[in-house]
């Protein structure tokens, strides 16, 4: 069995646009891609996508979202993983930080590291390394609107960041930006049926990795 570990925020969790409600693991993306999967391969995806979750910064009021803090031991407890996905960066942006979009990448480049040094057992492979760039940030709005004030300034130019570190890292890139955008409602999380396209869309990209090994 091949194991992938996506490792994110709301936007993943599947956190319903300007709500504290989530969708069913089969209407959010990570379990349309991993239904997707099924169809050539045994595998399991294994969800840790926190709210509010930081690359490297540490949230003032709520503790555990900063992601270089626990992630080497997401690794290390749910290895052998074949792929590791990183989807951050748009929590860099809530207003109590001062982050521009080189910074947030600088954040991913960190995550990358710990990942490629994480303490895995002996003999067990090096998973490859996804980095998805989340859909960039509109006018936020609704109960998250505070939260997130002047974000799309701050955040613009994210994912080309995150390709520039991805190439500097030698490690997987999609910018989700090609086919999906952030929800009309908050301006920030996604869409029931962009979770269908991103799902399915990750599925191929993952199939073409795995090809690519064999």
């Amino acid at each position: 069995m091949k194991q992938i570990l996506i490792y994110s925020d709301s936007l993943s969790w599947g956190l319903i646009p300007d709500t504290r409600q989530r969708l069913s693991f089969d209407k959010r993306w990570p379990g349309v891609f991993e239904q997707s999967l099924l169809s050539n391969y045994n595998v399991r995806v294994i969800e840790n996508c926190l709210n509010g979750r930081r690359t490297a910064w540490d949230d003032p009021f709520k503790e555990s979202r900063n992601a270089s803090l626990d992630l080497a031991q997401a690794i290390e407890i749910n290895s052998p993983l074949s792929v590791v996905i990183l989807m951050l960066g748009t929590n860099d942006f809530q207003c109590v930080h001062d982050n521009n979009a080189w910074l947030s990448a600088q954040g991913t480049g960190k995550l990358i590291n710990i990942i490629k040094q994480a303490p895995i057992e002996p003999g067990m492979p090096a998973p490859e390394i996804l980095v998805i760039a989340p859909p960039a940030i509109t006018l936020p709005k609704g109960v998250i609107a505070n939260k997130f004030k002047h974000a799309e300034k701050r955040g613009a130019h994210l994912a080309k960041e995150l390709e520039l570190i991805s190439k500097q890292y030698a490690v997987h890139f999609y910018d989700s930006n090609s086919i999906i955008s952030a929800s009309i409602i908050d301006g920030i999380h996604i869409d029931e049926a962009q979770h269908t396209i991103l799902g399915k869309t990750i599925a191929h990209i993952v199939f073409d990795i795995y090809a690519s090994k064999q």
